[in-house]
């Protein structure tokens, strides 16, 4: 049990980093930006990300359900609920990508004369890196009940993946109100 917890210890100190990290980038959008209009996005945001955000959301619920399954022992539930999130996570992934080209289709690139472009690109891309890793982790957690592994660690799993996936899940909703309030 002490294993257990020093790994959820460790979950969340890389939430406390990976939210540092984010606030670091903003502030760095804030201040390369100093009010200035000429700074500014200078682009509409891509309706896509509204799309990725219910979608981002939607999982956040059935992640939540399959935790509950869970520890209620419905594994037939959990394992639905977990392959949910997966292709929701994924959908999330897609529409991310959908979002660049809509981006780059509409003349804003990752590299360009106004670094407040490149700042949208580095914000969603380090959101895509964190998806990336709860995806691994809910694949982890899914095939760990399919090799039918002890109730404890099954549950460990789901609750540590669940803490990740809500992380996320409302850091790209702060991420998405920053860059609408800043376009």
């Amino acid at each position: 049990m002490q294993s257990l917890k020093a790994r959820k210890f460790l979950m969340w100190l890389f939430i406390i980093s990976s939210f540092m990290m984010f606030a670091a980038l903003t502030s760095g959008f804030i201040v390369y930006t100093e009010g200035n209009a000429e700074r500014g996005i200078k682009v509409l945001l891509p309706k896509v990300f509204i799309y990725s955000s219910i979608i981002i959301i939607i999982s956040s619920f059935t992640m939540h359900m399959a935790y509950l399954s869970a520890k209620k022992l419905e594994f037939g539930k959990q394992k639905l609920y977990t392959a949910l999130t997966i292709f929701l996570g994924i959908a999330f992934f897609f529409s991310q990508y959908s979002a660049w080209s809509v981006l780059t289709g509409s003349g804003a690139y990752f590299v360009n004369y106004n670094a407040s472009q490149s700042f949208i690109y580095v914000f969603t891309g380090a959101h895509l890196l964190h998806i990336f890793a709860g995806i691994i982790m809910l694949i982890y957690s899914y095939f760990g009940k399919i090799r039918n592994i002890p109730q404890v660690r099954n549950l460990f799993r789901l609750e540590v993946t669940a803490i990740f996936w809500h992380f996320i899940d409302i850091l790209w909703i702060y991420l998405y109100v920053f860059l609408l309030l800043n376009q």
